[in-house]
């Protein structure tokens, strides 16, 4: 387990210096007037002056890319040249917002997913199966900002119509004013998870009925054991796997940005801060979010290899 740990640690740390780079080479040696491009169109010859100083553009590749390094190893990601504030405080500022909303569509999806799909599974061709396999498709082909824009039409504007004030437009408040942080949250939570769980609830349906059909399941069942311990303590346990593969791929995507469903609850995380930096050309804050997002994955990645070896002992390690 540790020689697998060391491993995985080891390839996900050659992946982060491969990204590094490709980020090097496209921000600091593709451009012809790098200091002009990373301080943006409206930079003034002082500020072009200062980003030379800073980042030391007169001296040779290898120093600048060593200290390129050196800078993200200490947690500095540079300098914003709009705002005026180092990039880790944007990125502090918008990283709790997409946190908010992924951590807590990710719950309600998994739950609704998982739950759908072993209840179709465990029932096929079964009138409740077919609901919620019509109920998985209606949402997997909803696209996430009309959702939204469905949601905010009923249970804002509708609601606040008939006097009934329960749900925000939008925005964000902290996670200290907790009652306010739920309140603002339930729409984007339900418009991410909603759509993302309907491909969960088919991905769980499918592995389920192929794990239903294994032997040692006709073996399980024949020694006594109860359908409820057959399904959740031995069918499920496996059918996870697939299931586990996507909830990383989706968890890591989810952290990188929430663009669509932050653009329509107006919350200013890391999706919509990447793409007003490029709508800018404000590219140390791209550069400082594309880092976040490569770490977030390598880390998911991992994490997801370490989950398969509990849930499925088969899945050998070395």
């Amino acid at each position: 387990m540790i020689r697998f740990l060391v491993r995985r640690v080891l390839q996900g740390l050659l992946v982060i210096w491969l990204i590094t780079i490709v980020l090097f080479v496209t921000f600091y040696v593709t451009p012809s007037n790098v200091a002009q491009t990373l301080g943006g169109r409206q930079a003034t010859p002082q500020t072009i002056a200062l980003i030379n100083q800073r980042l030391g553009l007169d001296r040779p590749l290898w120093e600048q890319y060593l200290r390129f390094i050196g800078n993200a190893l200490r947690g500095d990601l540079g300098y914003d040249y709009y705002k005026q504030i180092p990039v880790t405080s944007v990125i502090a500022d918008a990283l709790p917002k997409t946190l908010s909303i992924a951590v807590g569509a990710a719950i309600i999806w998994l739950l609704i997913g998982v739950t759908n799909g072993v209840l179709s599974a465990t029932r096929p061709r079964s009138f409740l199966d077919r609901g919620l396999t019509a109920f998985a498709l209606f949402f997997y082909s909803m696209p996430t900002f009309l959702l939204g824009l469905l949601l905010l039409f009923f249970l804002y504007f509708q609601l606040t119509l008939a006097g009934v004030r329960i749900f925000p437009p939008g925005g964000y408040t902290d996670i200290s004013d907790f009652g306010g942080w739920v309140q603002h949250m339930i729409l984007p939570w339900f418009t991410v998870a909603l759509v993302t769980a309907a491909s969960y609830t088919r991905l769980t349906r499918a592995s389920m009925l192929e794990v239903l059909g294994e032997d040692y399941i006709r073996t399980a069942r024949s020694k006594g054991l109860s359908e409820r311990r057959v399904v959740l303590r031995h069918g499920l346990r496996s059918g996870l796997t697939p299931v586990v593969t996507q909830f990383g791929i989706d968890v890591a995507t989810l952290l990188g940005g929430i663009i669509v469903t932050e653009q329509v609850f107006s919350i200013d995380g890391l999706g919509r801060t990447a793409v007003t930096a490029i709508t800018q050309q404000d590219q140390p804050v791209i550069i400082g979010i594309a880092l976040v997002g490569t770490v977030a994955v390598v880390v998911v990645n991992i994490l997801v290899d370490i989950v398969y070896a509990f849930l499925d002992p088969r899945v050998r390690l070395n």
